[in-house]
């Protein structure tokens, strides 16, 4: 049995490499299109954490005698469409700032949610090194997450209710500036 989570954590692990490339992508066009100073600033944080989490798993996956092959996270490859059609919905200006902002925190919590999953198994096999590895990561995307709320909160926000945070007594008109693809 326990030759059996190892190999899961294996599996789970190459899972994650896959899902932090796709990211790593997607943050890579995404920064450009960010209109926030804070949000692009953010993001470029990210993209330098983001390369060194890949490090990392490609450590862990060493450690446990296997390599990344070529196994694509399709759970990552949906968020990562699903955010870049959003995108593509919007002209730049705070409106689309909220819609990176919301996808960048869709990937930020299925990858906690990832990496919750991947220590337990570390955990449970013994391998602390693997654990403290993930661990590092896990903190990162928890405060990526964190961060993405404050910048929308302290920023975007504030210039997406024309400069009131207060909620409007009736409801935007429009909103997207081109038609969405069904």
């Amino acid at each position: 049995m326990q030759d059996e989570v190892r190999e899961l954590l294996v599996d789970q692990l190459k899972d994650a490499y896959s899902a932090e490339k796709q990211a790593l992508r997607c943050m890579q066009r995404t920064a450009k299109k960010a209109t926030a100073p804070a949000l692009r600033e953010g993001i470029q944080v990210h993209i330098e954490q983001t390369q060194t989490q890949i490090e990392r798993v490609e450590e862990a996956l060493e450690k446990l005698g296997a390599r990344p092959g070529r196994k694509v996270c399709e759970a990552m490859r949906g968020l990562v469409e699903e955010a870049q059609h959003e995108v593509e919905e919007y002209d730049n200006g705070p409106i689309l700032d909220l819609v990176i902002v919301a996808g960048m925190q869709r990937i930020e919590h299925y990858e906690i949610a990832a990496y919750g999953t991947d220590i337990a198994l570390a955990k449970a096999l013994g391998e602390t090194e693997i654990m403290q590895l993930l661990s590092l990561t896990l903190e990162e995307e928890k405060q990526t997450d964190l961060k993405l709320t404050e910048v929308t909160e302290q920023h975007i926000m504030i210039e997406a209710m024309g400069g009131s945070t207060k909620p409007a007594a009736t409801s935007p008109k429009g909103g997207r500036a081109k038609s969405p693809s069904a």
